[in-house]
This record gives C-alpha cells, structure tokens and sequence, in this order.
C-alpha cells in the first residue's frame, strides 16, 4: 500500500513512521521539502499535477501559523485539487475541533453545532465539505502535544501559566503518537468515511490540569488572571468526545494529558 502524505511537519513526520512501521510505502511532500520529504505546494494545482498515484491520500500539511489567506491556500484550494486530481483515492484531511465553539462546558460529539467565531475556522469546515463530498474522512485533532512540543506545560514549568479567571474552561489535547496512530486506524481496516474526533479520552479543566501538575512536579499552582481572548484555536470551553473513534476500536496510549507530562518534560 502507497500513502501519499501531504505536510510532513510535527504530526506529518510521526504519521510517516507508524505507516512505515506498518509495512505502507510512504511518499511524503511538504512545501519547500527536505528532512525526508519532496517539494510540492498542494494550492498549486500544476504541482498537485505532478504527484505521484497512491492507494491512500493524508493532507496533514499546516497553515505556517497564518491567517485566513493561507488557510484558503494550504486548506480550501489543497482539498480541492487533491480531490480532483485523484477522484476515487481515499483521503484523509485533519481538521481541529477549534470548529466547535461552545463556551458551556458542553460534551461535543461529531453531529455537534459548529460555528466557528473566525474566518479561520470557516475555512476549514470548508476544506472538511470538500473532503467529506469526495467521500473522504476529516479527523478533527484537539491541542497536540509531546516531545519537545506542549505550550500548557512548558508555560507551567517556567512559571510563565495563568489559570484563567476560575480554572473551569477545559483543555481539549492529545497526543502526537496517539493521533498518528489513531490516523493509521482511520486508514485500515477497512475505509471508513466520515467525521471523528482525535483527542483523549479524559478532557482536564484548567485547575484540574495545574493542580495535578502541581503535584507531580513538586511546585505551587500557577495564579487566576484574566482569560487569553487572543489563542489561536479561540477562546472555548467544552469537553470533546472520542466516543466515536474509541467504538471504531482506537485506544489512546495516554488516555490523558497528565499521564504523559513526566516522560516529555526532559523534551522540552
């Protein structure tokens, strides 16, 4: 079996690996190339023209950290030429559950309003519409974390964290190995369609997240400021559920963010 794996970033490169492990040939494409992937910017369709056929197709590829004009490139115009270059290959496109907007502490499964406050967020239900007509899957990741990569704990350990007004707001995470793992999952056993949630199985409030690392590192909780109106993913509280993914058979290795903090801490 031949991955085409479009973004070989943090989540692209492990992706790459458990394939590999998994016996798949992986032929990997990022937007300047190097460190084991080819050139290819997916929004330019002459270069989409050029990729090479696959059995299974992952856009994984990242905004750069920008705004709504590289997310209608990187996303909306990726999706688009990927699946009319290829109609018929399975895809995968890995969205975020930033597209849920709820401030209720609410559960959010699959079938849940999603109305995002950002242009942003528009965009890539966008991107999802296009994969999901072409009959593709879209995995809607929560925060990624691990090695060498988590903002909650690295702003806890410089002492740098806030604990938004009360704490009540929950984090919504998952891991880098579990989410390339659970994208795996997606892939085999036989081809499913449709929308899952990629995040772990126990969502942590604020408080209930600092005060769990307050004990395992040994050090006083961060202070209560103001809430950060200004994230990346937006500012929401609600609990995302991985019930869908968890009866496809999927487990998590870290079914939450704080059975992991020890052995990435060194990383970081």
């Amino acid at each position: 079996m031949r991955l085409l794996l479009i973004g070989h970033g943090y989540l692209g490169a492990a992706v790459a690996r458990v394939f590999r492990e998994a016996a798949w040939e992986v032929c990997s494409f990022s937007l300047s190339g190097g460190e084991g992937s080819l050139a290819c910017d997916v929004a330019d369709r002459a270069a989409v023209e050029n990729l090479p056929v696959a059995d299974f197709i992952i856009h994984c590829a990242a905004s750069g950290r920008g705004g709504a004009e590289a997310y209608q490139r990187v996303y909306v115009d990726g999706c688009r030429n990927l699946t009319e270059k290829f109609p018929g290959v399975p895809i995968l496109f890995t969205s975020s559950t930033s597209v849920y907007s709820q401030t209720d502490g609410s559960v959010v499964i699959e079938e849940s309003p999603t109305e995002p406050d950002r242009e942003t967020g528009l965009l890539l239900l966008e991107a999802e519409r296009i994969t999901l007509d072409a009959g593709g899957i879209v995995a809607r990741l929560a925060g990624i974390y691990g090695p060498g990569r988590s903002v909650i704990l690295r702003k806890f350990l410089s002492g740098e964290a806030v604990i938004e007004e009360d704490g009540r707001r929950y984090l919504n995470q998952i891991h880098r190995d579990d989410a390339a793992r659970a994208i795996l999952h997606l892939a085999t056993d036989g081809v499913r369609r449709g929308i899952f949630n990629v995040c772990d199985s126990r969502p942590l409030t604020q408080l209930e997240c600092y005060q769990k690392l307050s004990a395992i590192f040994n050090r006083p909780p961060p202070l209560s400021g103001p809430r950060d109106l200004d994230r990346k993913r937006g500012w929401t509280h609600k609990r995302v559920s991985n019930a869908k993914l968890l009866a496809s058979g999927w487990r998590p290795e870290f079914a939450c963010f704080t059975d992991a903090v020890e052995s990435i801490a060194p990383t970081l």
